[in-house]
């Protein structure tokens, strides 16, 4: 049984209702560190073949309801049972199945809820979107799950809707960073996967951003098993959805080929070969740092380079991070290094957080240090929380350094408020308004962190390609 929508399905709808699950079901702590493996063991069990163990054949052929499949062993056998469930029932079982949904804890809600409105929308797509409009708020994380799995097998009416519909959609790619996809790319995306000339002929009849991202998505899902057929395409484009369709290429060739896609990265006009090239380095970078990091010296775009130095010091730092480390600051620019900073340290204190510390301690008082520091304090996993507060106080901008403070005390408040409690009433480096709110337990007024999550402004991920 193949479902090639489940886990784009699971990165939407992860990624999109995360935070509105988690406060209704009080249950965050442990849904957190389950909605990757989530997502993981669905696309593991939707490519299940008929040599799957007989234990979990037997499980899900035997489950006659979900609380059965809940006892089922193992998340990937629950998983395979709730596929095995959910393709037998009617649509008018599946809209029993989904008013259950509710009563389930938070980590199991998400996964259950991509498969059956998954499912739900290859048998009674309009059935699922009329269904998803009464539950509130939650179905605003359903919707693209069922426009996903309707574009997957019936992508002319899935279009169809989504162009008589459009205010459904509009919370779509506003998740992740922007990254989840808006509609029009979703059909497009899977539309590609079976008619690329279909789907490219629907893209280009749309308007504004969306035809942008719509005929990106096209070239991009074409790329990533014939790169050049994706040039013969892109070159009919024209302005930005040319120039993006060109990342996507890039990107995706420079993953599969990258000689080949810098030889046809020199082609282009030259006003696109430096974004495009540090798409293919970008790329490059997630299977060997070390050579994407000899490329990038071919890049004079400041935009260009910065991006590309910052995937490969993502992808370098989580294989080596003091390599990764030596490199960034041997480029020079404290733009730049300021830049990559928050991905070098975001991996390295999850690997080896002495050694991050032990880097920061070497670095001369500044931007890059306090972007090193803050990114540290945010994703730390120190055991001692004093010594995470003093490198918070040694952050010489003032916004900044408060924001961090404030994150070092609310996690030292967590394991041991006494102890935080005293060592901010003391501290020299804390206003008194400051002092006064973190001993009430009160953030409010630092204008949240600057450093929560990568980027300026609590961009999750900092910067990513766009090819990506």
């Amino acid at each position: 049984m193949k479902n090639p929508w489940i886990l784009p399905a699971a990165a939407l709808l992860v990624g999109g209702a995360g935070g509105f699950f988690a406060g209704k079901s009080g249950s965050s702590a442990q849904s957190d560190s389950n909605q990757d493996s989530l997502a993981l063991s669905a696309s593991r069990g939707s490519n299940r073949s008929g040599s799957s163990s007989s234990d979990t054949v037997r499980n899900s052929k035997s489950s006659k309801s979900l609380a059965d499949i809940r006892k089922t062993p193992g998340q990937n056998g629950r998983i395979q049972a709730l596929l095995d469930y959910y393709q037998n029932l009617s649509p008018d079982q599946l809209e029993a199945e989904a008013a259950k949904l509710e009563n389930l804890p938070m980590n199991e809600r998400i996964m259950a809820s991509i498969l059956l409105f998954g499912r739900w929308a290859e048998t009674d797509p309009k059935a699922a979107m009329a269904y998803s409009d009464k539950m509130g708020m939650g179905g605003m994380f359903v919707k693209p799950t069922i426009l996903q799995s309707w574009a997957s097998v019936d992508p002319e009416n899935a279009a169809k809707y989504y162009a008589e519909n459009p205010r459904e959609f509009q919370m779509m790619g506003m998740g992740m960073g922007g990254r989840g996809g808006s509609g029009a790319s979703v059909i497009a995306s899977e539309w590609a996967k079976n008619d690329p000339q279909a789907a490219m002929a629907w893209a280009q009849s749309l308007q504004g951003r969306d035809k942008t991202q719509a005929t990106t998505s096209v070239v991009r899902e074409l790329a990533s098993t014939d790169p050049e057929k994706a040039v013969s395409m892109a070159t009919g484009l024209d302005g930005e959805a040319q120039k993006e369709a060109y990342a996507s290429i890039a990107s995706q060739w420079g993953a599969k080929d990258f000689n080949a896609a810098e030889a046809w990265i020199k082609t282009l006009p030259a006003d696109q070969q430096q974004a495009a090239l540090a798409e293919a380095i970008g790329s490059l970078a997630g299977s060997d740092p070390q050579a994407a990091s000899q490329k990038i010296a071919s890049i004079t775009d400041e935009d260009s380079k910065r991006r590309a130095i910052s995937d490969t010091v993502d992808a370098w730092s989580r294989q080596d991070p003091q390599a990764a480390a030596t490199w960034l600051l041997s480029q020079g620019s404290e733009d730049v290094s300021r830049n990559a900073m928050r991905d070098l340290m975001r991996n390295w204190s999850s690997q080896d957080d002495s050694a991050a510390v032990a880097f920061i301690s070497k670095q001369p008082a500044g931007e890059t240090r306090d972007e090193a520091v803050g990114t540290y304090i945010w994703s730390n996993r120190s055991e001692n929380p004093q010594s995470v507060m003093t490198l918070a106080e040694s952050i010489t901008d003032e916004r900044a350094r408060q924001r961090a403070v404030a994150t070092a005390a609310e996690q030292w408040m967590r394991s041991d408020p006494e102890a935080a409690k005293e060592y901010i009433a003391q501290s020299t480096a804390i206003s008194d308004e400051a002092k006064q709110r973190l001993q009430e337990g009160n953030r409010g007024g630092f204008g949240g962190n600057r450093f929560g999550g990568g980027g300026p402004g609590g961009n999750p991920g900092g910067n990513r390609r766009r090819g990506n």
